[in-house]
């Protein structure tokens, strides 16, 4: 994707807290819960806090206790019928219990600075395509990251190729999406992304947030 940056007389927008979309499961390749566990540790080291699903199993429950294991911040955003489903709180400093999903994903989008889709099935998918739809549409400019671990995000990176290419995204509707191929890129290229963006253009506006 062809990567657009923006300059601004504000200072750079800080980098204190990830959005990581990820699995409630852990996958069948033992490197996907590994690159959660190695992301968390170093999300808590760089003093970075975790903002996630809210659950306690496969990637989700590896990444928030590799952040709260470290000494890092965590706070976890789930609605109220997947409680007892994906066992909430348990690696929570925070939890916040909303009244459906789209509560839960406007909280989460608030809370964070920037967001990373780890693997994980189709609502790991849906979060991040999200986001991608509001970044294009210019309703934010916070940086978007596959962690592309061990190419899991190929297809969907040869989809948005293949889409460019039929001009079904077309020019000027580009967005900035970065892709990760190991996890020690991944904080520094969200870093470097946020010096184009200040903190008064990072968040999207109340009256567009109550229409989405």
């Amino acid at each position: 994707m062809h990567i657009q940056t923006m300059t601004s007389p504000d200072k750079p927008a800080s980098l204190a807290r990830i959005c990581v979309y990820c699995g409630s499961g852990p996958g069948t390749d033992p490197a996907f819960v590994a690159a959660a566990t190695a992301l968390g540790a170093a999300m808590a080291k760089a003093g970075i806090g975790l903002v996630y699903g809210g659950g306690d199993m496969g990637m989700m429950g590896a990444v928030a206790e590799a952040v709260r294991g470290h000494g890092g911040t965590v706070t976890g955003i789930i609605p109220e019928f997947l409680l007892n489903k994906e066992r909430a709180g348990f690696n929570g400093d925070g939890l916040i219990v909303t009244r459906d999903m789209h509560e839960r994903k406007r909280k989460m989008f608030e809370m964070a600075d920037a967001f990373v889709a780890m693997p994980g099935g189709i609502g790991t998918l849906e979060e991040i395509v999200e986001q991608m739809t509001w970044a294009q549409l210019g309703r934010h400019k916070k940086p978007i990251l596959l962690a592309n671990i061990k190419g899991f995000w190929d297809p969907l990176s040869a989809l948005l190729d293949h889409m460019k290419a039929l001009a079904f995204i077309r020019d000027g509707m580009e967005f900035e999406l970065l892709v990760a191929d190991e996890v020690s890129d991944i904080i520094p290229k969200l870093r470097q992304a946020m010096q184009g963006v200040s903190e008064t253009a990072k968040d999207m506006p109340e009256a567009v947030a109550e229409k989405l």
